[in-house]
């Protein structure tokens, strides 16, 4: 696939890729000087991940623990800035420990540039790695 040409294009094309499960190429758009935050992570989590090797860490047993189906109500705001955009969306999908639900609500901050991830500021509801199955980042909760 030809790079896409917007971030709201590159978006939507990351997300297809965690759908087809293939973290490599979805980290492989991503800048390699590229940050990842979670300014709403709980104790024991991540907060930031800077570089995309922290990100390529981070995401490596994401298909083990949280097998994604779909993201329905995903709308993309452009912003006064051309390489930044606002996400809203929901991902499902199930836990594959427990085979149980996986229902989360997302807000994203974006900032691409050459093409590539550059910025990303994800606030999900950290009440949902509470839910057994859900930990694929080994914080112990």
């Amino acid at each position: 696939m030809p790079t896409p040409s917007s971030p709201a294009d590159l978006f939507r094309h990351g997300l297809r890729l965690l759908l087809d499960q293939d973290i490599a190429a979805w980290v492989a758009l991503w800048s390699d000087d590229g940050v990842m935050e979670f300014p709403f992570a709980p104790p024991g989590m991540p907060t930031r991940l800077e570089g995309s090797k922290a990100v390529a860490a981070y995401m490596r047993h994401y298909p083990d623990h949280i097998e994604l189906r779909d993201f329905p109500e995903l709308r993309i705001h452009e912003t006064t800035d051309a390489r930044t955009i606002v996400v809203e969306m929901r991902g499902i999908g199930r836990l594959v420990k427990t085979g149980g639900p996986f229902d989360m609500t997302y807000i994203a901050v974006v900032t691409v540039r050459d093409g590539r991830f550059t910025s990303y500021r994800d606030y999900w509801n950290p009440l949902a790695v509470l839910e057994p199955g859900a930990d694929f980042v080994g914080s112990g909760r």
